[in-house]
């Protein structure tokens, strides 16, 4: 029996092998589409995957202003946040948050998806999130996945 051919491989920052993937989240759920855009930076998706490394995909999402959002989740679900000060407890709804730009409710989505802690951060670099269909990243000739 050949033992070698046991040994479990584990990526590193060098051996790594990211590419470049692109997402079109017209008309589909906000959740399904960040679960599965989650998974593809963190890298779930691949046989090599790595859980101390950054061995997931560089993934744009385009049409993230045409994102639904299933039953009344548009006025009743909120966003909670605290500005550090007493009484400093703000809530907003996802009407109010794709008012100020359609991009941050995915980005939102995405980064609550990630892990908490520096890795979670580097991962987050690694998503481009657009409100129409164009993008600047043509130059790393993406490849398109369906979800």
């Amino acid at each position: 029996m050949d033992t070698l051919s046991y040994k479990t491989v584990s990526l590193n920052s060098a051996t790594v092998e990211k590419n470049w993937v692109i997402v079109d989240a017209d008309s589909k759920v906000l959740g399904r589409v960040s679960s599965e855009v989650a998974k593809i930076i963190r890298g779930k998706n691949k046989a090599s995957y790595t859980p101390h490394v950054d061995c997931g995909d560089n993934v744009i999402v385009i049409n993230a202003d045409k994102v639904r959002l299933t039953g009344k989740k548009w006025n009743d679900k909120q966003y909670v946040r605290h500005t550090g000060f007493p009484g400093g407890q703000r809530f907003e709804t996802p009407l109010e948050v794709k008012a100020k730009s359609s991009t941050l409710l995915v980005e939102r989505a995405v980064k609550g998806m990630l892990p908490k802690n520096r890795l979670g951060s580097k991962l987050f670099k690694n998503l481009y999130v657009y409100a129409g269909a164009e993008h600047p990243h043509a130059a790393q000739q993406p490849k398109e996945v369906k979800l």
